[in-house]
């Protein structure tokens, strides 16, 4: 049988060609509180029984019990597998936005379209909505966390230095040149090709669209102008070496960190846990800014981030939703979600209501959190496909050998294999792919 998908946008072009996901199950009778409705959740966020014990107590005729499952890779396989069987799937689970496509082919999420409020969409950045929209009509997901870029430098190397903060990606490509011929042994960043995550982000910026749907088929347009664009840019500043080609997230980078050979990050959001946790010693040090931008263009990309998705295995549909949209937008629920959680919440006015002083981490910055929203407020849209995965491997094949290589011509060849690699999987399993 040939894979299926379907967006609110397209249902009635594709309705006779793909089998029709997302129906809403028996929604069941109304709970009490002697005879509560009971909702199993899957998610893997530190401490979400805690937000859910609020919910509990305020809620004895709908009662949420957490399932806490190991990462989102794991929780998604073991979804999949009780959705094919028919049986043993929980009512509710945190999915990250690049899992909803792959979900929703495989009909495991409920279209939550006629049971959400109709002004919840106007909570979230466009971005951010449409993930869990797919660009059309249909609500497979509620958000939950998100994870906007922004740039973290080494606040007193830059002073040290006479460097000025850069605001576009042409002032970051002089900045870099500036510290490293400053202080050969320092860099303003490193190209990792171990987190094609990171990368995704960066192409999103520059209005990438990775994947589309066109009419009935899929298209994927990794090897276009925008990703193009972010390889040869990387690729050439890797070339000259003015910057590193190291991967993050190894004792090598770590050190970096401490020693302040590595002066800059681009990272996201939750990159104060990360400094912290790798470079505790540093603290103080470092401030944030938004992400350099192409030019005048303000928009922004996101690396990570997750959702609350209904399965359509729950018999309590409406319940669900209920629950779903109180965790993520009720400001008792988010301003839980962030001191227990550590997560920066997707719904705007609840963030600004919850994040009201900086991370420890940067007491040096009180503002932080007015960049952080600065910089969802700007995340562009991105659609995922049914084989993020398979893609997401083959960047880090073949940038590992782009990196290695060290030329921009190689970055630019990385991105046409990450192309040919996804079009292929996506043939081999019996998708129809736009030409």
């Amino acid at each position: 049988m040939r894979a299926a998908f379907r967006t609110g946008a397209i249902a009635a072009s594709v309705a006779a060609a793909l089998i029709m996901t997302g129906c809403s199950a028996d929604t069941g009778s109304e709970g009490s509180a002697d005879d509560p409705i009971e909702l199993t959740y899957w998610a893997w966020a530190p401490n979400l029984d805690q937000v859910v014990d609020l919910w509990n107590e305020e809620h004895p005729e709908i009662q949420v019990t957490v399932n806490k499952q190991d990462g989102g890779d794991p929780a998604i396989t073991k979804l999949l597998t009780a959705i094919k069987a028919g049986s043993g799937a929980p009512d509710l689970i945190q999915a990250e936005y690049q899992k909803i496509p792959t979900l929703v082919a495989s009909d495991a999420l409920a279209d939550l379209a006629g049971t959400v409020d109709d002004n919840l969409a106007g909570q979230f950045p466009d971005g951010v909505w449409d993930s869990v929209t797919l660009g059309g009509d249909a609500v497979y997901a509620i958000p939950q966390d998100t994870g906007p870029m922004m740039f973290y430098y080494r606040d007193d190397i830059f002073t040290q230095l006479g460097l000025t903060v850069p605001t576009t990606w042409d002032e970051y490509a002089e900045t870099a040149r500036a510290l490293h011929a400053a202080d050969p042994s320092k860099y303003l960043g490193t190209f990792s090709a171990n987190d094609a995550g990171w990368f995704a982000g960066l192409a999103q910026q520059a209005h990438a669209e990775w994947w589309s749907i066109d009419g009935d088929a899929w298209g994927v347009g990794i090897d276009e102008e925008p990703t193009q664009q972010v390889a040869e840019y990387w690729g050439g500043l890797v070339e000259e070496g003015a910057i590193d080609n190291k991967p993050m997230y190894t004792p090598e980078w770590n050190a970096a960190l401490n020693d302040g050979t590595q002066a800059g990050w681009l990272g996201a959001v939750w990159g104060p846990g990360v400094l912290s946790g790798n470079a505790a010693d540093t603290a103080g040090l470092w401030k944030a800014a938004p992400l350099p931008t192409w030019g005048d263009d303000v928009s922004n990309g996101n690396w990570g981030g997750s959702s609350t998705a209904v399965t359509t295995q729950s018999k309590h549909v409406e319940a669900a939703t209920e629950f779903a949209t109180w965790l993520n937008t009720d400001p008792e629920a988010v301003k839980a979600l962030v001191e227990t959680s550590g997560i920066y919440p997707a719904a705007t006015d609840a963030a600004a209501s919850a994040l009201t002083e900086a991370p420890e981490f940067f007491s040096n910055q009180p503002d932080f959190y007015d960049v952080a929203a600065e910089a969802a407020a700007a995340v562009a849209p991105f659609q995922y496909g049914p084989n993020v995965n398979v893609a997401f491997s083959a960047y880090n094949d073949e940038f590992a050998k782009a990196a290695e290589a060290r030329t921009a011509a190689a970055f630019l060849a990385a991105v046409t294999a990450m192309q040919q690699v996804t079009v292929d999987d996506l043939e081999k399993s019996g998708f129809t792919v736009a030409k």
